[in-house]
């Protein structure tokens, strides 16, 4: 039997980005006594003429990694972070016009959030109260992400981490049942979730009016959580969309909001082995499962709107 032998294609080089990752960017504002803080993970990746860079070895048209680095931090100093999203603007219009042969640039920023620690005022006479400490806030982080080619913005926020529960007003039956089905159906169950969540704004072009970030943030999350915690779920998909539709209906810049949200399952504890009573009126005792878990994952988007977030948002 004769083999034949398709013939070789050369390769070709296809999508490429470079760009220094996981900026770490602490910048402390002074303002007399009391300080604030904003603490940023930045991550640059830069698209455009690199072709040579990676056929030839030339690096006639590479910026260097460590100087992305260093306009980051001096970035910090010069623009000061008025909020993630306004940094990585800056970043961004930066690095595609100063540099021809960069023709698009990525910002990737994770922020992580600071709450002022509260003292009673020293007992010295005259002392002020301390304003210059500061502790970890929880377990959410701030996410945003800039690209920018020149002439149109993409600008997508979001959060990751933030832990939610519901004691009550959460059920789940009338499901497919075959031979395989032995969950028995809730009619009050927990429902708690760690809520994965990026949103996309419709502010593409610096001819628009530029949203005000921080107030956007803030609001986008506050529905969030009122949504969460206002809808009597028959299950967590219900919860998912009452969540993202609030937002669409609440914020005319968000465009569209995608989520990931895991089923945190709560399950009664069999006491009845020790004499008790679990589940009465006044409270019962759960056993917190972190795996295996439910995954429910969708976009919600503006009426005419086009789906640009990815569907996976671990890549985002």
């Amino acid at each position: 039997m004769t083999v034949q032998h398709r013939p070789a294609r050369p390769a070709i080089l296809g999508q490429n980005q470079y760009g220094k990752a996981e900026n770490r960017v602490v910048k402390i504002t002074r303002d007399g006594g009391t300080h604030h803080i904003r603490d940023l993970n930045v991550s640059v990746a830069l698209s455009g003429d690199l072709e040579e860079v990676h056929l030839s070895g030339s690096n006639a048209n590479c910026l260097p990694t460590d100087t992305t680095k260093n306009t980051v931090f001096a970035f910090a100093k010069e623009h000061g972070i008025a909020s993630a999203e306004q940094f990585g603007i800056h970043l961004a219009r930066h690095f595609v016009t100063s540099q021809e042969p960069i023709t698009r640039a990525r910002i990737r920023i994770e922020e992580y959030a600071w709450e002022r620690i509260a003292t009673a005022a020293t007992a010295a006479p005259g002392a002020d109260e301390v304003r210059h400490s500061f502790a970890r806030k929880g377990q959410e982080t701030r996410l945003t992400q800039i690209t920018y080619d020149g002439e149109t913005w993409e600008v997508v926020s979001g959060l990751k981490d933030l832990v939610v529960l519901n004691s009550t007003n959460s059920e789940f039956w009338g499901y497919i049942k075959d031979r395989y089905t032995t969950l028995q159906e809730a009619y009050d169950r927990i429902l708690a979730t760690e809520v994965s969540s990026r949103w996309r704004f419709d502010w593409t072009g610096d001819a628009q009016p530029m949203p005000d970030w921080e107030h956007s943030y803030e609001q986008v999350r506050t529905h969030l959580l009122q949504a969460f915690a206002e809808t009597y779920s028959l299950s967590l998909q219900q919860t998912l969309y009452q969540m993202g539709s609030r937002v669409i209906e609440h914020r005319p810049e968000v465009e569209e909001i995608r989520f990931s949200m895991p089923n945190k399952h709560h399950f009664l504890v069999d006491l009845e082995p020790f004499g008790l009573e679990n589940d009465t009126a006044d409270g019962a005792v759960y056993h917190a499962a972190d795996r295996p878990y439910g995954l429910i994952e969708a976009t919600v988007l503006r009426d005419g709107a086009e789906a640009r977030i990815p569907l996976d948002l671990t890549i985002i």
